[in-house]
């Protein structure tokens, strides 16, 4: 079965990637099929040299079967943007949490962790690097099979750009559609990849950062 591409970064346009040797260009693919442990895509890293490619294909290989559409991005073209985030509240040590709610304006004073976890922590979306976007399990780190190196967060594939709760973080140009009232079918503009992971989830891949050609992996949160 053909492997869809899922995304291609370049370092000129992502300083945060750190590829391997005079790679300057990261590929990512996976099968559009449901695997074991998690049924969930299985992904696969190409760390390449963009001026080494040769021939490129004017339509990439489409697959003669998929577990859902979800699994088929819709192509479109990034449009990169640095921000600052902040760890998940699980993240946060006991003085932490309470400087986090002595800091919240008195109208969200009720639910200061809701809070700070839609509007300041995790920006939601597809992103590379950040702070994993913990919900579904608690805080646990991922370490490297090779040299046991704790993993750091490598992109983040998300189904949604944003929701309800964290439509704050909408880009400029977005933000009329984020707080709209609805959307036409099929045309959900928190959703212009159109990608599906889970259950409306989002998956996180994971690098070495002893050595990006270490085995990668991922997680569903």
């Amino acid at each position: 079965m053909p492997m869809i591409p899922v995304a291609q970064l370049y370092v000129r346009d992502v300083p945060l990637l750190r590829p391997p040797g005079q790679a300057d260009m990261l590929q990512v693919l996976w099968c559009p099929y449901d695997h074991e442990p998690f049924a969930t895509p299985a992904t696969t890293l190409f760390w390449r040299c963009a001026a080494a490619v040769g021939d490129v294909l004017a339509v990439p290989p489409q697959p003669y079967e998929v577990n859902r559409d979800g699994y088929v991005p819709e192509p479109c073209h990034l449009a990169p943007e640095a921000i600052t985030e902040y760890p998940h509240s699980l993240e946060l040590g006991p003085e932490m949490r309470l400087m986090v709610g002595d800091r919240v304006d008195d109208r969200d004073a009720d639910y200061p962790e809701q809070f700070y976890d839609g509007n300041l922590a995790n920006a939601p979306g597809w992103k590379v690097g950040g702070w994993p976007p913990w919900g579904r399990t608690d805080p646990a780190p991922r370490h490297c099979s090779v040299c046991e190196v704790q993993m750091v967060p490598l992109l983040t594939i998300a189904t949604f750009e944003w929701d309800y709760g964290t439509r704050g973080w909408a880009p400029y140009e977005d933000e009329a559609d984020a707080y709209a009232a609805g959307h036409r079918a099929d045309q959900n503009p928190a959703q212009p990849t159109k990608v599906e992971v889970g259950s409306g989830d989002s998956m996180q891949l994971y690098v070495c950062p002893t050595s990006p050609e270490h085995p990668h992996a991922d997680r569903i949160q």
